[in-house]
Parts: C-alpha cells; sequence; structure tokens
C-alpha cells in the first residue's frame, strides 16, 4: 500500500505547484512489503517528473526488476526548484514515490545519464538524499550508487561519483547486479568484495578500479587497471534477441501530464544508416527487430491496461524494419477498433511511402517530421544522410497529397567541412517545400501550408566518425544562425534553433575526461543545476569553474583530436572498432556515403556482439 505522508510532506506540497509530481499513487504502481523482499532500488531521473515519465528505458527496467518478487525497484526523479527549496526547509530527504523512503534505506541508487547537462542535477538529488557526492568517501554503509544510458559511452566526467556503470544495454545487466548485491548482503561482503565480483558481469565497469595518466600537453597517455583480473577494456553488454524480452505490458501512468504521455513499443534496436553525426546510431548496434506478433499482442495489452489511446512505435529508425506493414497490418487488426491512433516518431524520408500514411492514420494523423539534417547534398553525403532532395520531394508529396499542411524538417548547423552556402540551403530547402505545397493539385483546399525548420548545433560526440572533430566556436555558431535567418524569405517558414552556449558545454563534457568531476562538482556547489532549463543555466558560472579547477574548456571541444590519439573512452568497447570510426572520417572529408549496414556490410566490428552476421546478404535486402 501507497505510504502515509507525514506532516511536514503535507505541509511541503501545500505550497508547491504541481504537487501530483511528488505524492505518487499513479495507476500502475508497484507496491511491495519492504519486509519481504531483498534488494531494493532507486531508479533516479535527473530531470522533472513530466521528463523522466517520458523515459521508455526507466519503464522497461521498472517492469523488468519488478517481476522478481524478492526486489523492488521504485522512482524518484529531481524535484522543481519549489519543492527542493522546500524539501531543504523542511529537512525532507529526496525520497521514492512508491514508499515515500529516503534514498539512503536502498540497497541501490541508480540514474540514468541521458544527456550531459543533466550531471549537475545528479549532484543536486545526491545531495538532497544526503549521499556524500564521491564514490571514495562511501563505504558499505551507503547505497550502491551506479549509472546506465548513452552518456556511460564516455563515463570519465562523471566517473569520481559513481561506484558502478553500465556500460550497454541493461536487462541482464541490471538483473545481474541486482542478483550481486543480493548476494552480497547475504554474505556480507564489504564494499571492495561487492565490486570485485560486480566487475565479473559483462557491462559493468567500476571507474576506481582504473587509472588514468597524462602527457604534458594534457591528453591522456594510458588508462590501466589497477587491480588483478580487471580488464583492461569493458565490452558493452547488449540483447542479443529482442523477443527475449517482451515490451512492458503495463506502465505506470502519470497524473501530471509527461511530456511524452502515450504509450510505448519499442520495435527495434540500433540503426542500418550509418549517419556520420549520430553518436545513438553507432553505440546502439548491432541491428535488432522485434516479431510483428509479440509487438502487437504486448502493444494491445498495455493500452487496454493505462486506458492510452495513442501507441507510438519507437526506434531510432521505426520505418527501417524489414516486416513494418506486418507490424501495422497486426496492430491495426484492434487499433481502429479500441479508437488507438498509431504514431510512428523516427521515419526516414526516403522510405515513406502512402501506405504507411494510411496505416497510421485511420484514427487521427499525428505531426509529420522528416530529418533532413544538412541544406545542400554534398554535405548530406558528407555526413553519410543518404537522403536526396528527389526523396525529399517525393514524401513531402505524398504527405500533401494525404491531407498534411504542416511540415517539421529537422537540421544541424556547425558540421563538419560546412559552408554558408550549406546554410543557404536549409532556408532553399524549406522554400522548395512550401513551393511544392502549391503545385500539387490535389493538396487540401482553403488552407495554407506550414513548414518549421529546426536547427541543431552539431555536438561531435565520442564513438562516431566525427569524434575526431573540433566544434564550430559559439561566435561562428551565432553568425551561421543570423545568416540562416536573412536567407528565409516566407511567413510559411518558421525558423528554430537552440543555444549554442548549452551546445558549447555538451560538447565539452562529451569528450571531457575524469579531471572535469572538479569542474562539475565546483560549478554544483556554486548554484548550477537544472541545466537544461534555459532560465536556470549560467554560461558565466560554468566558465567560472573551469577558471577555479584550472581546466581550459576549449582543450575538449575546439581541439581536432589525432586519429591515434588515447580518448578518455579508449577503455570502453561499444562494438563499434576504431578503424571503422577512422575510415568513415576520411570518407567523410571525401564526401563519399557509405551502404546502409542491411544493404552492405561497412565492417563497422559489432557483429562480434551477435558471434556473426548481422544481416543475411544472400537475400535481396534491397
Amino acid at each position: 500500500m501507497m505510504a502515509e505522508f507525514s506532516p511536514k510532506f503535507k505541509e511541503a506540497l501545500s505550497l508547491v505547484q504541481k504537487p501530483g509530481r511528488y505524492t505518487g499513487g499513479e495507476p500502475g504502481c508497484v507496491y511491495k512489503d519492504k519486509a519481504a523482499v531483498d534488494v531494493r532500488m532507486a531508479f533516479c531521473f535527473p530531470d522533472t517528473y513530466e521528463i523522466g515519465m517520458s523515459f521508455l528505458g526507466e519503464k522497461i527496467l521498472y517492469d523488468l526488476l519488478n517481476r522478481h518478487e524478492n526486489w523492488w525497484c521504485e522512482r524518484a526523479f529531481m524535484p522543481w526548484t519549489d519543492m527542493k527549496e522546500q524539501m531543504e526547509r523542511l529537512q525532507i530527504p529526496l525520497y521514492c514515490l512508491e514508499s515515500k523512503d529516503p534514498l539512503t534505506d536502498f540497497d541501490i541508487v541508480g540514474f540514468s545519464l541521458e544527456y550531459e547537462l543533466c550531471y549537475t542535477n545528479i549532484l543536486a538529488m545526491l545531495r538532497l538524499a544526503g549521499i556524500p557526492l564521491r564514490a571514495a568517501d562511501r563505504d558499505e554503509h551507503w547505497p550502491l550508487i551506479i549509472a546506465g544510458g548513452p552518456c556511460v559511452c564516455n563515463a570519465e566526467p562523471m566517473a569520481d561519483f559513481f561506484d558502478v556503470m553500465q556500460l550497454g544495454e541493461g536487462e541482464q545487466m541490471l538483473q545481474d547486479i541486482c542478483a550481486t548485491v543480493e548476494q552480497g548482503k547475504k554474505q556480507g561482503w564489504s564494499k571492495e568484495n561487492l565490486l570485485l565480483e560486480l566487475a565479473k558481469i559483462p557491462g559493468v565497469y567500476i571507474p576506481s578500479f582504473y587509472d588514468v595518466t597524462y602527457l604534458p600537453d594534457g591528453r591522456i597517455d594510458k588508462i590501466s587497471p589497477n587491480r588483478p583480473g580487471i580488464p583492461a577494456r569493458i565490452t558493452k553488454a547488449i540483447v542479443k534477441n529482442m523477443d527475449d524480452y517482451e515490451p512492458p505490458k503495463n506502465f505506470v501512468v502519470p497524473l501530471v501530464g509527461a511530456v511524452q504521455d502515450r504509450a510505448s513499443v519499442e520495435v527495434l534496436r540500433g540503426c542500418v544508416r550509418g549517419c556520420r553525426f549520430c553518436q545513438a546510431g553507432q553505440i546502439y548496434r548491432p541491428f535488432r527487430e522485434r516479431s510483428p506478433q509479440l509487438i502487437s499482442d504486448c502493444a494491445r495489452e498495455l493500452c487496454r491496461n493505462t486506458g492510452y489511446d495513442e501507441l507510438s512505435l519507437t526506434s531510432l529508425s521505426t520505418s527501417d524494419h524489414s516486416r513494418l506493414e506486418d507490424i501495422l497490418d497486426a496492430l491495426n487488426s484492434w487499433a481502429e477498433a479500441d479508437h488507438v491512433s498509431l504514431s510512428l516518431p523516427s521515419l526516414r524520408v526516403d522510405n515513406f511511402s502512402q501506405s504507411l500514411v494510411e496505416k497510421t492514420t485511420k484514427v487521427r494523423k499525428s505531426g509529420l517530421t522528416f530529418a533532413a539534417e544538412a541544406g545542400t547534398q554534398r554535405l548530406r553525403d558528407v555526413i553519410n544522410k543518404n537522403v536526396t532532395w528527389d526523396q525529399i520531394e517525393r514524401g513531402c508529396r505524398i504527405a500533401f497529397s494525404e491531407g498534411y499542411t504542416s511540415v517539421k524538417l529537422y537540421f544541424m548547423m556547425g558540421l563538419p567541412t560546412e559552408t554558408m552556402e550549406d546554410i543557404k540551403g536549409i532556408a532553399d530547402t524549406a522554400q522548395k517545400v512550401v513551393d511544392l505545397f502549391y503545385q500539387i493539385p490535389d493538396r487540401p483546399k482553403g488552407k495554407g501550408v506550414q513548414v518549421t525548420i529546426s536547427v541543431a548545433c552539431f555536438v561531435p560526440k565520442p564513438d562516431t566518425p566525427f569524434q575526431f572533430c573540433a566544434q564550430d566556436r559559439r561566435e561562428t555558431l551565432r553568425e551561421k544562425q543570423k545568416y540562416l535567418l536573412s536567407c528565409v524569405h516566407s511567413r510559411k517558414i518558421k525558423v528554430n534553433y537552440h543555444d549554442s552556449a548549452t551546445s558549447v558545454l555538451e560538447g565539452v563534457f562529451a569528450k571531457g575526461d575524469r579531471r572535469l568531476g572538479r569542474v562539475i562538482e565546483t560549478a554544483f556547489e556554486n548554484g548550477a543545476f537544472f541545466d537544461t532549463w534555459e532560465e536556470y543555466f549560467d554560461y558565466d558560472r560554468w566558465m567560472s569553474a573551469f577558471t577555479a579547477c584550472g581546466i581550459d574548456p576549449d582543450f575538449y571541444n575546439y581541439r581536432t583530436m589525432g586519429l591515434d590519439e588515447v580518448t578518455p573512452w579508449s577503455h570502453l568497447d561499444v562494438g563499434v572498432s576504431h578503424a571503422h570510426l577512422v575510415r568513415e572520417y576520411q570518407k567523410a572529408l571525401k564526401a563519399e556515403t557509405t551502404q546502409p549496414c542491411n544493404r552492405q556490410c561497412s565492417g563497422c566490428g559489432a557483429n562480434k556482439l551477435l558471434g556473426g552476421p548481422c544481416f543475411d546478404y544472400s537475400k535481396n535486402l534491397l
């Protein structure tokens, strides 16, 4: 049963906006008898309730861990500033929503590292919980502090704060961690013994078991284990067969509307495309699909259990599922009768079709977004986007003929080899889409068209072919943004672009090393948190923290890395080989493209994680 609220807790709730963020009690919550469980885990998301409750990864792991009768996984989120202030004033420690117990009562406190600018929120949550920030200051009497998520592919900036970091996919790895913690509790292991046992689990990285040495110029000399039996490189954990783990059939349904408040089913993992800027497309390789019937069966039960009337088929590139039409046919056998609409949020413009539109708009139309990424064909070839204007035109023509009057186009700015001609190409592409609308005879009558172009600042990320590149300076990005606005001459085109200051900091921490832990802690102690929120991000405070620590941020993101340089993530193997990244980087400089890996293997190395080829190339996969 849900825990009762204390008088102090009731007082805090009476003084904050959106108290439903902090009460728990939502449909789908899991409650267990504390006395009957052996392992308790707090799954912490370092952002607000609305953001965290949109995260599918938490829902998957919450469901998976709670299937064990003697384990209990609960949820905690970063309180908004008003609740944080009340918790500090009333001395209410950070707690989990299900039991209302403080994080210090748990065996494991786990954080998801989804985005570099959430790092200070992690420290804020530990401080609110009364837990020492640094792993070196916590013995076995404190919860085990662990992390997972995409940012672990370069774990080093946050290495000093975590006991355990999970590289790769957590379905089996997290269960193995919980089982080891359970064994350690029963046998009275010390923290050192527990960590040594955890280090045997595939994908588990124990930062304190590795030493880093540096060259006189600040680059890394080597990263090496400091205990016997610890591997020199950690290889990520993966789920080889997606059907071995069925999607959740129930979700916790938020009381306060989540940003993505709908049923979601992951249809595949990985990506075949090989875009050279995309970290997710590299670190989630190899490509693996779920079977249509399992997707449909679990999705139907999920919608009926939660009451959601919108279903999102999620992945990095849903339209690349080899049996997408079969999936949609299976879903439509019940979705229309159940008044459930289907959403494909990650469509590729080159395989967008009239059939897809018809099968996903039987109940209602959702928004339509195409990622063109670059404004000219030359630059699209540099980044290996493998999309042409003819394909963009064809996709938009189908959309307009099917009744759509608005299209969003995603681009990036600051890409390697980019010129002002490429920036102008963004505006030209949008104008061509506007003109196309009025050329289509069967377009929606009596309505105008709206084309929204959203332009993100490119950030070079680890484990991508562009990891070697320097990031555009803030001043350069501002010039490009100003020039883009000058190139747009139609009211039917709306331009959105990202703040370059946050992108600069993201670039520093994306490619940073262990020395940056001091900077993160210093900025936090000086008031940094909620850095993902524009109203709380303070660029000057961060620059002051770098100065106080004697560290030059430009060293990390404004410097071209040597192709043979030891990187902060060189001991963390995500499957894609260094040689592949170098090959793709060199092809990019020559604007040469690489085929999607379901058409031709590029030898990236990720197939070693499966123990064989990712695809049967004897079949016609075109």
